[in-house]
Order: C-alpha cells, then structure tokens, then sequence
C-alpha cells in the first residue's frame, strides 16, 4: 500500500514539473515557418480570384528576461490572379525584396505570462511591416488555462480587445487549443468608417441582416516542458463575407490562413547587433492613416508636383469642349497625387495655374480633396490674399469643408476663416464659411464623444450676439449654422429664441423663430429626450403660432416618440381648436402608420393605433389644409430602401402656404442618409395675395392665369426689408445655401426686360455680346463621395471595403446672333425683329464608380472591385430664327453623319492585383469568364454533386429608324452573369454589363442636307388636304346624327352616339381654324420629305372641340393621321377618336374619360380604350404585354377573374372607396384583374359637409 502512495506521489511531482502555460525561455532561441495567405472572390472554380502569399522563418531569442526579439529571413511573397482551376501563385521577388528590407531587420516585443505586450521597431520602419510582424506574433497570445476545457476571455489581440471563446483538448504531453474570435463582441475593435459621418446608423436595419460578417478560428498544439508550453504547430482561418447588399443573398468571400511549423528550438549562441528602436504599441493592429492610399488605383508618388502639372494641363486639353470619358479616371489620379504634396507644393502649382483659366478652374476643382491642414493652409493664404473670386471662394470652401478630416486640430484651424475680412466681404461666401463650419462641428462630434463645446463655442457667441442686435439676416444664419452642427450643448442658446419656452421671451420675426425650431432637427438623434421635452412645451402651447406647432412636431416625431408620448399628442389632438394643425399632424402619423422602412418600425405601431383614434374626427380633411405626406419602400434582401416626405405648411384660410418642404431618405446596409432636401417659404407672396384671388377659380384655365397676373401687379406696395420669397437645400441633412429674394431682385427683373429699357441695359449688354459672339465653357470634376470602411485580418494586413463615385461634369456653349432690323432705341423693338441664332455646343457629364473589397497597402493591393462607367452626352449645332411678331420660330440641324452616343453604361467585376513595383501593370481578371470560355463545375464541400452555374448572355439591340431623315435611334445592351442558387440579388451585379442609347446615321431615301424645324403658333390658313379632311369629318358626322338610334351607323363614328344632338349641331356649325403647326422636314431635294403637323380648336361654351391631323409630306405620300377630341364641360366627360394610315381610313381607335358623382354614389373615375383596327405590330405588342400582366397583377396584390369581355376593349374603373382609398378594377378582353381599398395619401373626392362637421364639433368642444 505504501509502495502504491509513493507511485503516485512520484507520478504527480513529475506532472508538476512541466507547464502548458505559454512562455519563452531565455537563453534559448525558437525557430518557425511562417506561411500567410490570403485569398478573394467568390470561393468557386468558374469564377476568378486574387490573392497573396507570404512565406519565411521566423526566429525568436531573449533580449532580457521579459523582452524578446523577433528576427524573419528568407522572406518570400506570392500574387494570384485568375481561375482556381487554371492557375497558379506567381513570385513577385522585386516585391519581396522590398518587403524583406525592412522585415529582416530585428523586433523587439515584451513577453510575460503568455501574452505579447509592447512592440519595438527599427527607426523608420513602415507601420504596414511592423503590422505583419503583429500577425506573426498573433500566434503567440492565447490564454491557456489548464483548469477549464471551455472558457471564454476578453483580451487584447490583433482584432482589438474582444471575447474570445477556448476549448481545451489534451492528450498524453501534448494540449489542443481551439480559439474562435467574436468579431461582433469587441469593446475595441480595430475596425473603423470613413466618409460616413452624415450617415445615421440604423439599429432595426441591422437586424434584418448584415452586409459584412467575419470570424476567426485558431488551432494551436502546444507541447508541454517544464520551462512552459511551446507552440509546436499553430493554424489560423479567417473568413469575411461581404456583400452591398444582405449577405444572406450572396457575397463576396475573404479566406485567410497563416500557419506557424516549430522547426526547433537551441540555445542562443551570441547577441545580435539591435538599430536604434522606436515604440510602436501592443499587438491591436494599428492603421496607416494615409488619404493617398487609395484602394481603386495605384502608381508612383514620388516627385508629384510635374505629373500633377502634366495631368491637369492634359485633362483641361482632353476636355475642352466636351468630356473625353477615357480620361475621366485621370482625375482621380490627381486627387491621390496632391494628397502627397506639401502645402508649399500646393501654394506652387497655384503659381503654374493661377494665370491660365482653364488650368485654374482645374486646380481649385481638385484641390479640395487634399482633405487636411494642406488645404486650410492653401485656402486661408487666398482668403487673406484676396487673389479668388468670390464664387471661387464659396465653391472651394464648401467642398473642402465637407471632405475635410474632422480631427480637433483642423476643426481648430477652420474656426480662423470665421474672423478673416475676405470671409464677410460677399454674402455667399459668408454664408458658406459659416454652414460650412457648422457641418463641420457635427462631423467632429460624430467621431469625439462626448463632444467639446469649444468646437462649437463660435456660433453660440454668433447667435447671441445677433439677438442682442436685433439683426434678423444674422440670426437666421447663426441658427441654421447651429442646426448644421446638431450639438447638445447648444440648445440652452437655441431656446432663448423660441416663444413659449424662453426663460425671457423676445418677440422675434416668425422667420428667425422657424430657424431655431429646424435648429433642433439633428440634435434630436443625439439628445432625444432633451429635444422631445421642449417639443412638448412648445406643442401643447395652443397660443404659439400654427406654423412652429407643426414643425417642432416634425422635429418630435424624428426622435421616434414611445407609445405614452405618442399617446398624449393624441389626446390633445382630440381637443385641438385649429384644423390646420389637427390636419398636419393627422396625415403625419397616418403616413408613418403605414411605414415598411426599418427606422419606423415601432413607431409605425403606435401611429397605427393614433391614427384609429383621431380619424373619425380628422380622417376627412382635404388638401385645403396642411399635409405631411411621407413614402417609402425598403428591401430585406437589398437591405437598400428609399422614402420621400412632403411637407406643407399652412395658415388661417391663405391660399399659399406659409412653407413647403420635400426631402428624400436613402436607407442602406444598416444606415440612413438623408438625400437633397428642399424648402421654400413665399412670405412675401402669400402676403400680397392672403386669403383669396378675386375672380381666381382653381381650375387652372387661362381665367385663373389672369387673376393670379392681376394680382402679382400689386407687389410694389410690399415691404422693401421682407424677402417675397426664401429657399434652402439641404444635402446629407447639412443645409448648404440659403437666399431670400426681395423685392429688389423683382424691380430689377422688370426693369431689365422692360420693352422701354435702352442701352444701360444689362439685357441690351447681353444682345450686343450675342451679336459678336460668345463663347462659355465650364468643367466640373467633383468626388461626389468616399467612404471607406477598414478591418484587420489576422494576417495583419488591412481589408478594405471602399466605395468611390466621381463625376465630371462639362458645358459648352457658342453662339452667334443677327437681329435683323437691328434694335436701335429700346428693347421693345426686337418684338418686331426676326431674331437669327447660330450655336453649337455640349452638355454631359461622365459618373466614374468603384467598389473594392480587398487588401490595400501601399505596397500592394489585391481584392474584388467592380468596376461602372456612365458616360451622357448631348452635343448640338444648330441654326435658328424667331419671329416674335409672326410667331413663328425655325430650327435647322445637320443631317447625321457619323454614331452619336448619347448615353453609356458599363461595369463589370474583376480580380484585381497591384503592387509598387509595377504600378502601371495591374492585373485585372474579369471575375466571370468570357462567354467562350468554358464552365467547369465547381464542386462545393458541403454537397456531393457538382453545381453547374445558370449563364446568361442576353445582347439584344433595337432601332427605331427614318429613311426620311436620314437618321435612327439605337438601344443595345449586353449581359454576361454566371449564379447559384441563393445568390440573389447579388448575381444582377456580377459579370459584364452594358448598355448604349445612340444616333446613327440611316441610308435616307433622298440626299438630306439638313433637317428642318418649323413651329408657326399663330392662326393659319389650312392646307387643301387639311380642309377636305375636316369636310370629310362634317360629312362622318352627319351620318352619325342620321344614323343616331338606328344599328347601321358605322364603328368609324360610334363614339359621337353618345353626344347630345345640340353638341353634335354646334361641331358641325364649327369651321375650326389651324391655331399651331409643326413642320418637320428633310431638305435637300425639290420636295422636302417630312411631317407637318397641324392643330385646331374651337371653343364653345358647353365644350372644346380640337383636332390634330398629321400629313407625311413629300412625292406620292397619303399617309395621315386624325384625331378628333372633344371635352364637355358640362358632363366632364372627354373623349378622343383617333384614325390612321393611307388618308386616315387604315386603322382606328378611339378612348374616352369621364368622371361621374351621382347623389348617392361614389365618385367614380372610368376610361375606356377602343380599337376597331390596328397595325400587326401593335397587336403582337399587345400580346407581349398581356403575358406580363396576370404577374404584375399578383405582384401588385390585384385578385384576377377570367371570363369574356369585349374583345376590342380595354375598361379601367378608379372608385373612391373611402376619403383616403379607392377600388381600382380593370377589364381587359379575357380577364378582368382588381383590387379594393388600395390606400392613397391624399383625399380622393370632396368631402366638405365632413369637413363643415369636424369644423362644427371642433367649436363645440371649444
């Protein structure tokens, strides 16, 4: 017995001497194979990739007790780009000898109880090697613990400080350890947005999916020994997937392995001779912070000023006169060139350019993306030189700003340009410096949390001190630029102009009060209950103005109110006194209640609920009153959606509104941007007219165009200090520009186009220039945005998913003029002059986007990037003469001699590969093969059977063409796509695209020497064919009226059975006279070939009769085409019968519209379309449609019943089912598809005894 004790006390003593702790001995020097690999694509053999591998050894020894160095040799790296089954990695020494220059070098790291700690490298190494050095130390940090086979820690690693979750395997004197990284649970994550400041994230989209998931996985041997655990062999995989959309519908893949092979370990023979040291932190990754290193391009930045000085003189060249779209990605080339070009540079290239207006233009165009202190520098030497035009200033800054890097230093240096002179010394470039600064305060406190109120200290001092002075235009401009930056600590200063909730009340213009309100809208999101609390005080305050009621309970609802809150504004709507408000905040939260977008998705419940409340009370309020109006739409499988919200203001009983606002939302991947945004508030004009237009009825005749001209003759008696009309826009929630226009602007209007204005002019200044020519041209390269989202990898290489969309837009424009007599006294001569014009020109504009998802190293590059060039164009020549007397105008064009591409889109995705070494030799594999190409089966793991891709290749081409002019219209497109199963919708984007609209020039029948335009607006004697057609009419309709009552009348007049037999009299009593002709002709021969178009109307008291009848003209030509319409007034009733072919006897249909309201029926909309014959074409069109509508139908939640309706008849019926729905249903001749209670956001009838009811009720409660 005891012998068995002292066995298994020996047995345990010797269990104690070895440890699987994780440690180095010093005095001992390790030895490993490091291999890294990383690889992108689809993870599939049929479509390409691209890749990288780095291999070497990898020695560790003591520099002390708890300081290790780290020495690589033998570095080698490795390119893949093309087809896993075709190809193979290729060396890139010159690469690797690079790299190695600076890894071989010895590393310095602190090592104790198993976890790396704080790392050293030579001076001057580059922070990409020092983070490959991380990946390889990666491998030496897991926590191990011998007491526990499953636990979970939260520790540093290369990916941030994040939890990781072990198990824990041992067997005999050797343990397994498996260690998988929660990328979705780190405290610290070394992962980071740019260019995503003004999009709001969106948590309940988040939910719905994701567009980048990730996960890492290590499996480490570790042998045990009495100095401590040792790594043996160690594997890491690391897999990313990502898509612009939900992943769960496919996505792009990253894979990265490294694996670590312990060769041996001896003992450390001398020290090696260490370079001076530089700190460099701990092992989470570190990112280079450098703008230039854009993912989409790479080339060599060394000496950039000449090359940036070549491509800005070649891209002025190339685009001169129109967009020369090979070269439109050479801008973005000059972006990342003056990222690396000092200020002194940049204060440089101003001399080269700054006396070349073209290259200037250029310069300042570019210059704006430098995007750090260079270019605040730059700009504050030209703002105190004064050596920039005002609109040069204002468009420089404004960009500049916005793009700008909004770190604590630059938001410092941006404050400056608040107090220099040049800043105050035109309104524009004002109001620029300050929203600017604004913008630029909310960007800072998107990133600095909590937010320092020194940022925004000098627009609190702004608005202060303006309200002291009383200066409404300072105000206004201090609150919006305070609404820009939506910082908290703002609001104390916001409140004191507001009434109602001011601790000293001061009465202020209802202008500079609705400032302070919108003043609150980006605050909202960052202290919600802050901005709900004085909401409230504000809106259930019944003496404050309507209009600042309505727009704080905009503000309200953008805080997303809980039900309780919700529910007390819904209380008080129930006692509200003015409609006006009831009204907009009834339609408000009915059009939430209806929400589907991910941001509204509670809220939408608890408007639902609202909505049940107040609508038997306010469900019937027509547009008469104010309406906010919201739409959107939002898909989980794109994880993308839209919305659109209309806002309208109103007051008392005014015609115009007191404001009206429209804004557009952009969801996507999990966050929110608002769009453009417009508001226009007619202050002036809604006093001139107030409450009514004397003899203005609403039905939009001419009647009502004289009464509103009247009225406007009254503007002179308005203030000369109140704006007639202000308007702002908005882009990512960030107001930008602002104007209000005065009655000055209107009396210098006026004035300018006075027909007694003489030669001082700025009109008659215009007509002289136009005399001797004038020439303009504009050009306008622009980075509309670019976000860039990073990640580490194990590997300690940067993944980088960035998105880049540049446009450079471009007009020209040459004209020439002869006024012919000349105007010699006044301008109201030119009334009786005929104006000649000859002009040539283009306008268009080029949109260049990139989408890359890859590694992104100034050394090397490699990844997935889609690649999309839209390229429009419009050029024009032309001559023209106006006749204004005659009334008459001409144009003639060209004939068409060589393709004019008018629009152009085109993308594919590539397999791409770069490195400085060969900067100008990318390698770019498109990601599917060429459609030759053959398809191999690409086999997946998880399945046992090949899975064999759809491929399509669809490059149908249609053209329109006339042998008469000479010229066609082309549309083509062509599509190669290769998808799996589940790879929806990810596979519409995936593969070569392209689609062209064009001009082509066809074979005319006859020589073309120009095409010409003739439009005559003025009565007009009509042709012989003319007049005999309209006889030909007469003579058809008094068969009708023989025939009325009778079946032989014929199909040609079946619509006029239905007319009234006084109606049918007064059509034929009628001579209708020609009141507009078109004349569109190809000249060149004896008898111009063409078209002549004329149109005639014959007003009478119970309808208006018109009838267009166009001629082909030329030799031997009998083709036309009639149509008749008549609309009775009375009936509201229109009708149309339309005839074509050889004299207008070949083919014919006729269509009808009518609404009717019958004292107990519902308003109801019919239309009817009747064909008695058609062309073949038209039929076989008609059958194409059809197989496309029982779908549409089913998609559009349309129920279908199948039974016989007329053959040669199409009947569609729209009924107001209730205020705010109708019934829509639809015969068509097999079938018949409808729908009921489809909602509408607008009232669809009159209901004004419902409205004289809440009216009544509401006085009752009062």
């Amino acid at each position: 017995m005891r012998a068995l004790i002292l066995c298994c006390l020996v047995a345990a003593a010797a269990s104690q001497s070895i440890r699987y702790d994780l440690s180095l001995e010093p005095g001992k020097t390790y030895e490993y194979k490091y291999v890294g690999q990383a690889n992108f694509g689809r993870g599939l053999p049929n479509l390409a990739e691209s890749g990288v591998r780095l291999t070497c050894k990898v020695k560790i020894f003591s520099a002390s007790a708890e300081a290790f160095m780290l020495q690589v040799s033998e570095v080698a790296f490795e390119e893949f780009n093309g087809f896993p089954s075709k190809n193979a990695f290729i060396e890139a020494p010159k690469l690797a000898a690079r790299i190695s220059a600076q890894l071989v070098k010895p590393f310095m790291f602190e090592y104790a109880g198993g976890h790396v700690g704080n790392i050293q490298a030579p001076a001057g190494t580059s922070d990409t090697i020092v983070n490959i050095v991380r990946g390889i130390l990666g491998f030496f940090q897991p926590t191990v613990k011998t007491t526990q086979s499953v636990y979970t820690v939260e520790e540093l690693g290369i990916h941030g400080l994040c939890q990781s979750n072990y198990a824990v395997e041992e067997n005999a004197e050797e343990m397994i350890i498996t260690q998988v990284v929660d990328f979705n649970d780190c405290r610290e994550k070394a992962a980071f947005y740019s260019g995503m400041a003004t999009a709001v994230p969106d948590e309940v989209a988040a939910e719905k999916g994701d567009s980048i998931v990730a996960t890492v996985k290590y499996v480490y041997t570790v042998n045990a020994t009495a100095a401590g655990g040792v790594i043996t062999k160690a594997q890491a995989l690391e897999q990313q997937h990502f898509s612009p959309f939900n992943i769960k519908g496919g996505s792009f893949k990253m894979q990265a392995t490294k694996d670590l092979f312990f060769v041996g370990v001896t003992d450390t023979v001398e020290a090696i001779a260490v370079d001076p040291m530089e700190p460099k932190g701990n092992i989470v990754y570190k990112f280079v912070n450098n703008q230039a290193n854009m993912p989409i391009m790479m080339q060599n930045l060394e000496n950039p000023i000449p090359k940036i000085v070549e491509l800005i003189k070649h891209l002025a060249q190339a685009n001169i006169y129109e967009i020369d779209s090979t070269v439109s990605e050479d801008v973005m080339k000059a972006y990342q060139l003056l990222r690396v070009v000092p200020f002194e540079g940049l204060d440089a290239l101003w001399k080269e350019f700054s006396g070349n207006a073209e290259h200037r233009q250029w310069f300042l165009n570019l210059v704006v993306e430098v995007n750090d202190a260079r270019v605040l520098r730059f700009l504050e030497v030209r703002f105190k030189a004064g050596d920039i035009s005002p609109t040069e200033a204002w468009q420089t800054l404004l960009l500049s700003f916005n793009h700008l890097q909004a770190v604590p230093e630059l938001v410092e240096m941006a404050k400056g340009f608040l107090a220099i002179p040049f800043s105050k010394s035109d309104q524009f470039v004002w109001h620029t410096v300050v929203l600017a600064y604004g913008s630029l305060v909310y960007k800072h406190c998107n990133y600095y949390t909590p937010c320092p109120i020194t940022a925004v200290q000098p627009l609190l001092d702004m608005a202060l001190d303006s309200l002291k002075r009383a200066s409404e235009e300072d105000m206004v401009l201090a609150l919006k630029a305070l609404g820009n930056a939506g910082h908290p600590a703002s609001i104390k200063t916001i409140v004191r102009f507001l009434p109602a909730v001011a601790a000293n009340p001061v009465a202020l213009p209802a202008r500079v009060q609705s400032a302070a309100v919108q003043a609150l809208r980006l605050i909202a999101a960052r202290d919600p209950h802050s901005v709900q609390e004085i909401g409230l005080s504000l809106f259930l305050q019944r003496d404050v103005p309507a209009e600042l009621r309505m727009q704080i309970l905009v503000i309200i609802f953008q805080t997303k109110p809980s039900m309780a809150l919700v529910s007390m504004l819904t209380s008080h709507l129930m006692e509200e006194t003015d409609l006006q408000v009831a009204s907009f905040a009834y339609s408000y939260m009915k059009s939430f209640a209806r929400s589907t977008a991910p941001d509204n998705h509670y809220f939408s419940t608890t408007c639902n609920m609202a909505v049940k409340i107040l609508a038997p009370k306010f469900g019937r309020l027509s547009f008469n009153y104010s309406k906010a109006i919201s739409m959107d739409w939002f898909s989980d499988d794109f994880l993308m959606g839209t919305a659109m919200e209309f806002l309208m203001i109103k007051d008392k009983s005014d015609i115009f509104p007191t404001e009206m606002t429209i804004k557009g939302k952009y969801y996507f991947i999990g966050r929110i941007l608002q769009l453009l945004e417009v508001g226009i508030r007619p202050e002036g004009i809604k006093q001139l007219f107030g409450a009514d237009i004397p003899g203005f009825k609403g039905d939009f005749s001419y009647n009502d165009l004289q009464a509103v001209l009247k009225g406007i003759q009254g503007w002179e008696k308005l203030p000369n200090d109140k704006p007639l009309l202000s308007f702002f826009t908005r882009a990512s929630g960030q107001e930008w520009f602002f104007a209000d226009i005065k009655k000055e602007v209107i009396q210098n209007l006026i004035e300018a186009f006075s027909p007694s204005a003489v030669k001082d002019s700025p009109v008659w200044e215009m007509i002289d220039n136009l005399k001797k020519g004038i020439s303009w041209h504009w050009t306008k390269p622009f980075l509309i945005f670019e976000t860039r989202y990073f990640q580490a990898t194990t590997l300690g290489f940067p993944i980088e998913i960035g998105k880049y969309y540049e446009t450079v837009n471009a007009v020209t424009a040459n004209v020439k003029a002869e006024v012919n007599p000349p105007v010699m006294e006044n301008l109201g001569q030119l009334m009786a002059s005929e104006i000649s014009l000859e002009s040539d020109g283009f306008i268009g504009f080029t949109k260049d986007f990139w989408l890359f998802h890859g590694i992104n190293t100034e050394l090397f590059q490699c990844g997935t990037e889609l690649k999309s060039k839209t390229p429009i164009a419009v050029p024009w020549r032309f001559s023209a003469k106006v006749n204004i007397r005659e009334k008459k105008f001409e144009l003639d064009f060209p004939p068409c001699k060589e393709p004019i591409e008018l629009i152009s889109v085109k993308s594919n995705v590539y397999a791409v590969s770069r490195n400085i070494e060969a900067p100008a030799l990318p390698k770019m594999t498109p990601m599917m093969p060429i459609a030759n190409d053959e398809i191999v089966p690409a086999v997946v793991k998880s399945e046992p059977q090949a899975v064999v891709p759809n491929i399509g290749h669809p490059a149908p081409k249609m053209c329109a063409e006339s042998t008469v002019y000479g010229l066609g219209v082309c549309m083509e497109s062509k599509l190669q796509r290769a998808y799996y199963q589940e790879e929806y919708p990810l596979y519409y984007f995936l593969g070569y695209t392209h689609f062209a609209l064009s001009i082509v020039p066809v074979q005319p029948i006859k020589p073309v020497e120009k095409i010409h335009l003739e439009v005559n607006a003025g009565p007009g004697r009509q042709p012989i064919s003319d007049r005999r057609l309209l006889q030909t009419l007469r003579r058809l309709s008094k068969e009708a009226m023989r025939n009325l009552g009778s079946g032989s009348a014929s199909s040609s007049v079946e619509d006029l059975r239905q007319m009234p037999r006084d109606i049918v009299t007064e059509i034929l009593e009628s001579s209708p006279e020609a009141v507009f002709n078109v004349r569109a002709l190809a000249m060149g021969c004896i008898k111009p070939e063409g078209y002549d178009a004329s149109l005639y109307y014959t007003p009478k008291a119970n309808l208006e009769d018109m009838q267009l009848i166009v001629s082909q003209t030329g030799e031997a030509a009998n083709w036309k085409l009639c149509t008749d319409a008549v609309v009775q007034k009375a009936n509201a009733l229109a009708k149309a019968h339309v005839r074509w072919g050889a004299e207008c006897q070949s083919y014919s249909m006729s269509m009808q519209v009518g609404t009717s309201h019958l004292q107990g029926d519902r308003p109801t909309l019919k239309a009817m379309l009747r064909w008695a014959r058609v062309p073949e074409y038209m039929v076989e069109m008609g059958k194409s449609i059809d197989r496309y509508i029982p779908g549409m139908a089913l998609l559009l939640a349309f129920k279908e019943e199948h039974h016989s309706n007329h053959k040669q008849e199409m009947l569609v019926s729209v009924v107001a089912a209730t205020t705010d729905s109708i019934d829509v249903s639809v015969k068509f001749p097999k079938y018949t598809v409808y729908r009921q209670a489809i909602p509408v956001p607008f009232p669809v009838a009159d209901f004004q005894a419902a409205e004289q009811d809440a009216r009544n009720t509401t006085q009752n409660h009062a």
